[in-house]
């Protein structure tokens, strides 16, 4: 593509945006509960598991299904995998995986331009291609040490990249827009009859599954 054909490229996608920006400023905004904060623990030692407690064959028992995937008893050799620390450039060259953005895929580009032409079929899947990898929003994975009183303690937890905005004009950004629920073991203690009572109970720990190009408020 010459200078001339990249310059109107760029207008065209500017002119089919402002037309369609209403349309971004209605959609909904995902739950900002994602990713969870750091939980605060009571810093007393009395409150931790025994070794006695850290039966691995007992522990997967009471747990039951055990993914690996999200899962690790021992500190994974590699704390970030798949894309976290990728680099703007990187993230850009990224292809977009799954089903084309209906917002994108319905972009209004004929436009004319020069005396008589519209933009051909080719340009247009270069225009749509382009803003659908500037927008895409990639979950960035990373393993998570929760502590001694969680088990399994490590995580694979996911966030939304949040370096630069993913729309044009800029103003949106990624944010969670799915995530599924994996079952831990957390080590509870109470205060019963002057006594303290531990043991591992299950809790539902989120994981984000899924990032969306959303309005930043």
């Amino acid at each position: 593509m010459d200078l001339p054909q990249c310059l109107v490229a760029v207008y065209l996608l500017l002119v089919s945006l402002a037309q369609c920006q209403h349309y971004y400023l209605l959609r909904p905004i995902p739950s900002d509960t994602l990713p969870l904060l750091e939980l605060k623990e009571d810093p007393e030692p009395i409150y931790d598991p025994r070794e006695k407690d850290l039966n691995e064959t007992e522990l997967r028992s009471a747990l039951g299904d055990f993914d690996s995937r999200f899962l690790s008893v021992s500190p994974p050799q590699d704390r970030y995998t798949g894309n976290e620390d990728l680099e703007e450039l990187d993230l850009q060259q990224q292809n977009p995986t799954g089903l084309m953005p209906k917002d994108i895929k319905n972009l209004d580009l004929d436009v004319q331009w020069g005396k008589k032409r519209k933009a051909s079929k080719k340009l247009k899947r270069r225009l749509q291609m382009w803003l659908w990898s500037y927008s895409f929003c990639p979950v960035l994975y990373a393993w998570n040490d929760l502590g001694a009183r969680f088990w399994p303690r490590f995580v694979r937890a996911g966030s939304c990249y949040s370096k630069r905005s993913c729309s044009v004009p800029e103003g949106m950004v990624c944010k969670p827009a799915k995530s599924t629920h994996i079952t831990l073991l957390r080590w509870r203690c109470v205060q019963r009859r002057g006594a303290l009572k531990c043991a591992w109970i299950p809790v539902q720990y989120p994981i984000i599954t899924e990032c969306k190009c959303s309005c930043a408020n």
